[in-house]
């Protein structure tokens, strides 16, 4: 049987009933962390090539996220794998094996052996032999074999905005030398989309996995000199969604991994229309089941077996008739104690009337027979055996209660010199001494407790009278009574930490005594016979060991009960000030109801520390809208840079002169990009960039049909155009011109900005 957290909930005061705190939330939705994206073996669709012809372009997006590859004819990319490379050693086969994309991810062997093409969190290339296998993998796939040397067919890549010279030189020598392209052209992604989309005057908004751009256009011609980046995009979301849960849960059991991360802000996050106002609210007790999704990893749970009733009541049989068994064991004991009890007090009672009846020779001799000093001590055991059996029978076999009272002691030998007294009435009159010391210390604790009893009742009466004359005065001393006693719980509390601290003060200080308790003198040996160690000699020296036990506080505070006190101030409070409430009670602070913490960390359900289901739950909340609203205010992951809405105003209104020019953009608001897809982003983004526009300002904003394959399908399309040809540098150019050489259109880069 698996065992299932139990989770309860404290009733509480009517004045939680309009928060909803007292009542149970439903159980909670559950979402499973994904597994590493492998795929299997996918055959590969070799029925392309044969289609094609020489004039047949190979589109390739070569995108950050994913790699997305296909013939111009298609109506969507053929391929689509994450550009990754793992390479490792086989020592049984004695072999080197390369994985490509999904297969990357095959066990955990590949995985700790995955190399990205990429620089971190750009699209530049970065590693150039993982991007040549990547490519091998792309023509393998599409079905050309190279038997002529090459691939055969034009090549149409895309590109990041602004590419560095160094990168597509190196690729343009890659796909000419190693893959013998016919010819190569290059083009950027969200232009591509924006041209797919029937789009000629616009701003196009592209955020994709490694950056967000902002490029307007007009005309069908983009402006790139007055085009901007934010260095913020998916890659960056999934890596600050993991720093903000690795700080949240700095202890949690499993492993918190990219591809997760980049799943978990996919599916579970969404952009706020008024995210300073909902951010307040979040954490809110009502409707908090609902924002805050769980995230569960994969945990083995303990399991016990589980017993039948029959088995259950056979147990509990066994265990009734066992104790019944020991109970009757424990009353013969005791009833065989009883007698032998009285067996010896009859036996004494004997030798005592035979002892009164010999002479005082005899009666020492029977005295020691029986190992006694003198008739007192005799006469000490006879009563204290009375007694015992009183006792005895008053519990066991039920005989009648003692109510005789205890005859008023008299000490009548301390009144005699010693002068008169032998050696035994020595003994018996200093016996007596104690005895009457006993009881006059008896008799001086009795009228202290009354003393004490009649000074409490004294001042619980004044003190009624000054809340009776001055409420205000008196609830302000209340007040500052209960801030003291929370003050010197914390102090208390944080002591208690700093003692398992051994940097800290208080430990220091600890280990500080010790060392003088072992030797007051350290430079000095001890001689045997000359150390005068006085240690005990008085009282107060006892007091280092509280010292070292507890740290350097007094014997008072440390047998004061603060919690005690501050129920009783807080007690007298909520009865007579109107504005404390059981909400504002310190039980009530730490419940967990009505902890912002636990709402933030395990939502609006009781944690069971036991459960290893509930140790492996990821809680996602505030995240949900925090990692998104980075494109807005990118200040709150620490980027100093302006979010898209100040970038968007900046161009419209500041780099475009022409007042037709930015009219026409405003028409035509083009949203691109995986990172654009986030739930609310389209109509956050048009009440922003409304309110920075004049008001007589006209406005669309528009997504694209599908953020992520459009790019690749406006390429397909672009490559199928007369301009494409005219467009791409042929083989016989690269030759000619070295590979600096690009062709300039309107959807690239172009040379100088």
């Amino acid at each position: 049987m698996t065992i299932d957290s139990v989770r309860t909930f404290e009733q509480v005061a009517s004045s939680k009933l309009s928060s909803g705190r007292n009542t149970p939330k439903p159980p909670p939705q559950v979402w499973n962390a994904v597994e590493p994206p492998f795929k299997g073996y996918q055959p590969p669709p070799v029925e392309g090539y044969q289609h094609s012809s020489a004039s047949t372009a190979i589109v390739i997006d070569n995108g950050g996220s994913l790699l997305r590859a296909g013939w111009s004819f298609d109506q969507a990319p053929r391929l689509s794998f994450p550009a990754n490379v793992a390479r490792y050693r086989d020592r049984k086969l004695n072999r080197t094996c390369t994985y490509v994309g999904y297969d990357a991810y095959a066990d955990a062997t590949t995985r700790g052996q995955i190399r990205n093409a990429f620089e971190p969190g750009t699209s530049v290339v970065g590693n150039w032999d993982v991007m040549e296998n990547l490519l091998d993998y792309t023509f393998m796939k599409l079905g050309i074999d190279g038997a002529h040397g090459g691939v055969g067919r034009p090549i149409l890549m895309t590109e990041p905005v602004a590419n560095l010279g160094y990168s597509r030189r190196t690729m343009t020598e890659l796909l000419f030398e190693c893959y013998s392209a016919p010819s190569v052209a290059y083009g950027i992604d969200s232009l591509f989309s924006y041209k797919y989309n029937k789009g000629s005057s616009g701003l196009i908004i592209s955020s994709t996995h490694t950056s967000t751009h902002l490029i307007p256009v007009l005309k069908s011609k983009p402006l790139m000199s007055n085009a901007s980046r934010l260095n913020w995009g998916g890659f960056q979301g999934a890596e600050y969604l993991l720093k903000l849960l690795r700080l949240k849960y700095p202890m949690f059991p499993g492993r918190l991994t990219e591809t997760q991360a980049e799943v978990m802000v996919r599916e579970h996050c969404y952009v706020s229309q008024t995210y300073d106002a909902e951010m307040k609210t979040y954490l809110d007790w009502s409707g908090l089941e609902e924002r805050d999704h769980i995230v569960q990893y994969p945990y083995t749970e303990h399991t016990v077996i589980e017993k039948t009733e029959e088995e259950l009541a056979r147990i509990a049989e066994r265990k009734r008739e066992s104790g019944r068994r020991l109970q009757e064991q424990a009353a013969k004991m005791r009833l065989e104690k009883l007698v032998r009890k009285e067996q010896e007090l009859e036996y004494y009672k004997d030798r005592q009337q035979r002892i009164g009846a010999q002479s005082k020779k005899e009666a020492r001799r029977m005295l020691d027979e029986d190992e006694f000093k003198d008739e007192v001590q005799l006469d000490k055991v006879i009563k204290e055996l009375e007694k015992s059996i009183r006792k005895a029978r008053n519990k066991d076999v039920g005989g009648p209660e003692d109510d005789e009272e205890e005859a008023e002691a008299t000490f009548p030998l301390l009144d005699i010199p010693d002068e008169e007294l032998d050696e035994a009435g020595l003994k018996q009159k200093r016996h007596q001494r104690l005895m009457r010391s006993n009881v006059e210390a008896r008799a001086r604790a009795k009228i202290e407790k009354e003393q004490q009893k009649a000074r409490l009742a004294e001042e619980e009466r004044l003190d009624e009278e000054r809340r009776e004359t001055d409420l205000q005065g008196w609830l302000e001393e209340r007040r500052a009574a209960r801030t003291a006693l929370l003050q010197k719980i914390k102090d208390r509390e944080r002591l208690k930490a700093d003692l398992g601290n051994r940097k800290s003060l208080a430990s220091q200080m600890r280990m500080k005594t010790l060392a003088s308790l072992a030797s007051d003198a350290p430079g000095r040996k001890r001689r045997r016979g000359g150390d005068d160690d006085n240690f005990g000699a008085n009282d107060d020296d006892w007091g280092v060991y509280r010292t070292v036990a507890t740290g350097d506080q007094s014997e008072d505070e440390e047998e004061e009960d603060f919690g005690a006190g501050l129920k009783g101030i807080e007690a007298q409070l909520l009865k007579y000030d109107p504005s404390f409430t059981e909400i504002n009670m310190m039980d009530a602070q730490s419940d967990w109801t009505k902890s912002l913490v636990h709402a933030f960390l395990r939502g609006p359900w009781c944690f069971d520390v036991e459960s290893q289901k509930e140790i492996h739950q990821v809680h996602l909340n505030v995240e949900r809208i925090r990692i998104p609203e980075v494109v807005f205010q990118p200040a709150i992951a620490g980027l100093d840079q302006a979010g898209i809405i100040e970038i968007a105003a900046d161009i419209i209104n500041q780099r475009l002169a022409n007042a037709q020019d930015r009219e026409d953009i405003l028409k035509d608001v083009f949203l691109t990009g995986g990172n654009t897809m986030f739930r609310g982003f389209e109509e956050r983004l048009t009440s922003e960039l409304r309110a920075v526009l004049p008001i007589d300002s006209s406005l669309t904003v528009r997504q694209a049909n599908d953020p992520l394959l459009d790019a690749w399908k406006g390429a397909a399309q672009w490559s199928n155009e007369p301009t494409f040809a005219a467009s791409s540098v042929t083989r016989d150019e690269y030759r000619e011109k070295g590979p600096d050489y690009i062709k300039e259109h309107n959807l690239g880069n172009a040379l100088a900005i």
